[in-house]
């Protein structure tokens, strides 16, 4: 009996001391994410002098003047501009990028035609051609079209479902519900499409948040299709004026241009942390399951 009692009561020790275990490692992988970040942080308080010659995280004394300069924006562009620019176009990505993949999904997924199996695959393999493969081709359409130089070689496309990871992701989730749905409301008068509007569209909220933030966090941070296709610098977003910064005052501007880097990371962290609870979701109920 002193046994029995000994071995149990040594069970939850070793219970309580693996947690803590496990624990103090997640704690050290967090820190291990997070020093990036809260290295651009210090950075951008750091003086001029000391941003690559000192070796010390933390500044000597907050140069809270690098945050001034770069709110008074590259060119004579005002950050306010810029993020407007960035916000315009993630958000016409966003809009264009759910209602597209979404109908597209939808016709692969619930109705019947034609090749739909062999348009299917090759939509997917599509996934797996290098983007700077077709970059020249649509530069010579959208120069042919006037286009070059606005926003819309960079948020057209997204309303044509050229994003076959979204298109597929959705698709898993619309396979999974149940026909009888589409057939009770068939019954009721319904056609196809408002079908898709009021009865598959509601039922897969989950995979279109995921684009929707996915999308928007790729549009943001997207600097090598900006560069291509826009000249101005009124149109300039957040992510080609960094570059503009270093350039036109070369090394002197380091300060400055992590100052600017903690601004344009702001929205997306804020956009983040208030979908973050849909995006798991929408991760564990579509594209990841079988």
């Amino acid at each position: 009996m002193t046994t029995v009692t000994s071995a149990g009561r040594g069970a939850p020790t070793r219970s309580r001391t693996v947690r803590t275990v496990q624990h103090l490692g997640l704690v050290l992988v967090l820190l291990v994410l997070l020093y990036p970040l809260v290295w651009l942080l210090a950075t951008s308080l750091k003086p001029a002098d000391e941003v690559l010659t000192s070796l010390k995280l933390l500044p000597s004394h907050f140069e809270w003047s690098n945050y001034t300069t770069a709110l008074d924006g590259v060119s004579g562009v005002t950050v306010s501009r810029l993020l407007t620019n960035s916000l315009l176009i993630s958000a016409g990505s966003v809009v264009g990028n759910v209602l597209s993949c979404s109908l597209a999904a939808y016709a692969f997924a619930r109705l019947r035609f034609r090749m739909r199996g062999v348009m299917f695959g090759f939509m997917v393999a599509t996934m797996m051609l290098p983007h700077h493969a077709v970059l020249i081709p649509q530069y010579i359409i959208f120069n042919k079209l006037g286009m070059v130089d606005t926003y819309w070689p960079l948020v057209l496309p997204k309303f044509l479902a050229t994003e076959a990871f979204f298109v597929f992701l959705i698709v898993q989730l619309m396979r999974g519900l149940p026909r009888e749905l589409e057939e009770a409301a068939r019954i009721d008068g319904c056609g196809p499409f408002r079908i898709f509007w009021s009865v598959v569209l509601p039922l897969t909220r989950p995979a279109l948040i995921t684009t929707a933030i996915f999308t928007f966090i790729w549009s943001w941070n997207d600097f090598f299709t900006q560069l291509i296709y826009l000249f101005d610098p009124e149109k300039f977003t957040i992510t080609l004026a960094l570059r503009n910064f270093v350039d036109q005052s070369s090394s002197s501007a380091y300060g400055p241009m992590f100052a600017m880097s903690v601004i344009s990371l702001l929205p997306i962290v804020l956009f983040f942390l208030a979908f973050q609870r849909y995006l798991v979701q929408g991760m564990a109920t579509s594209g990841l399951k079988g």
